[in-house]
């Protein structure tokens, strides 16, 4: 018996077959993610996080599952409403939780409250569970003054300034990968820095306080500065894409961009007073270094 390779119905006629459209973003939407929600691992405790848009502030990680709204404080209370979180209760019997609050790698805080201790013990041996599996690597806990191990030649989150605009790195600069989906439906694996485009310029600039500001006890910080690249090129860090991805507007990001907005108190434990190079020559005539071209 012969099958007829095209779809047909029930009386022989051909099963008419719609082409195929594949999700696009529009160029200027405020969002470039496909869907919210966006599953992700904490990267201090291990355990699983939900990433939402906010409507004018950096997005935030909730804890993946509704909890009763009673067992909640009203101040750790948020609610999602047409893909954006807010910080407050909805006014039905159950909310979310900002991940910060509960995270076992922080401090207590709001976990005092009976309930949140005991999801946050939860999570801690969670964390235990998946570092004695292999799948999670703990973070080096910091030093006794609250900052990080002095690592001048590879900050683990380095400073960089783009379009005259200071950010905070989540990852080192040579780890920061292209948040862009490819025709495979995975995230690009190319880097920022293996682009093979120019480089920016580690530099020794003031460190000064934004206006309104106690004035920081530091004098110079160390800070990636990219402002000499052309405007495209720090829109594509900015981005965070690489050369391929940034001449395709269209395609849709999988993940979130690793900037966050410098605050030189609130990130004064990243701030690095030297640059991150083993030869570091004084400026003749001045007490700063110079400019070194990584």
């Amino acid at each position: 018996m012969h099958h007829s390779p095209v779809p047909r119905r029930w009386d022989s006629r051909p099963v008419p077959a719609h082409p195929r459209r594949s999700l696009c973003v529009d160029p200027d939407s405020p969002s470039r993610l496909l869907r919210c929600a966006q599953r992700d691992r904490c990267r201090e405790c291990g355990n699983s996080v939900e990433w939402y848009q906010r409507v004018r502030d950096r997005p935030v990680r909730l804890h993946p599952r509704e909890l009763p709204a009673a067992a909640v404080p009203a101040d750790h209370r948020w609610h999602v409403s047409s893909g954006l979180a807010y910080p407050s209760g909805d006014g039905s019997a159950w909310c979310r939780l900002a991940h910060a609050s509960v995270c076992p790698a922080r401090d207590a805080g709001a976990a005092a409250v009976p309930e949140l201790a005991s999801l946050r013990r939860r999570l801690a041996v969670n964390t235990r569970r998946l570092a004695d599996a292999g799948s999670f690597t703990p973070a080096v806990p910091a030093g006794p003054a609250g900052r990080q191990p002095e690592d001048h030649c590879r900050p683990a989150r380095p400073t960089v300034q783009i379009l005259y605009v200071r950010y905070l790195a989540a990852r080192p600069l040579d780890e920061i990968q292209c948040v862009a989906q490819t025709r495979r439906r995975d995230r690009c694996t190319f880097t920022m820095l293996a682009s093979g485009g120019p480089a920016g310029v580690w530099r020794l600039v003031p460190a000064t306080a934004t206006q309104g500001q106690l004035a920081l006890p530091a004098e110079v910080m160390a800070v990636y500065d990219l402002s000499s690249l052309p405007y495209g090129e720090q829109l594509r860090w900015r981005t965070q894409r690489c050369p391929q991805h940034a001449a395709t507007p269209t395609a849709a990001d999988l993940a979130l961009t690793d900037w966050e907005p410098f605050d030189p108190l609130v990130h004064l434990a990243y701030v690095h007073r030297r640059l991150p190079t083993h030869s570091r020559r004084p400026h003749p005539g001045s007490g700063t270094q110079k400019a070194v071209r990584r």
